[in-house]
């Protein structure tokens, strides 16, 4: 990525809708998170496996224009040279917290810090409606972005053994939680 290539945040507006999946990409996965409770707080390790797999979320298929000039929903996207690189998708939740629903950088981004600017952007829209923090789940199975959002602020703060009971390959559901000052 060299330096003349300026990254621009765009809310979601109707005629950016069809960029929406372009940054749905596959991810590898390469270990697995390992919780632990104690005293009431959580810690973890990694352990990495034999074998590195690619996966790729399903693309969502939901009303976007529900995200379109919502005081309780947003969902910003992350251009380069007009094409779009990154999004994240976030809604006000119940418990004062931003929750992430959604943060994805296309394959050919990743590790240039179209990431944290996007969760730059959602910590300034839950800021702007007074929010305490920000929140989202990760699969105990997709260790990078574990990484990434520790890297970022956040801490473990409980688990789901049953949410992903579906799903073979997850034993654990994270949720991570990033509580403003």
């Amino acid at each position: 990525m060299d330096n003349e290539s300026k990254i621009i945040i765009s809310s979601l507006k109707n005629e950016l809708i069809e960029d929406i999946i372009q940054s749905n990409d596959y991810f590898k996965v390469y270990g697995r998170v390992v919780p632990s409770l104690q005293s009431g707080k959580w810690s973890y390790k990694e352990v990495l496996f034999d074998e590195t797999r690619e996966i790729r979320f399903p693309d969502d298929k939901l009303d976007w224009s529900q995200y379109i000039n919502r005081e309780d929903k947003s969902l910003f996207l992350a251009y380069m040279n007009n094409t779009c690189i990154g999004q994240i998708r976030i809604i006000k939740d119940w418990n004062r917290f931003c929750y992430i629903e959604n943060i994805a950088t296309k394959k050919e981004y990743r590790g240039n810090g179209i990431g944290k600017l996007l969760l730059n952007k959602a910590e300034e829209w839950a800021k702007h409606r007074k929010l305490i923090g920000m929140s989202l789940e990760a699969q105990d199975d997709n260790l990078g972005a574990c990484r990434f959002y520790v890297k970022q602020g956040f801490i473990l703060g409980g688990v789901d053994t049953l949410k992903q009971s579906y799903n073979p390959n997850i034993e654990t559901t994270l949720f991570w939680y990033k509580l403003f000052k």
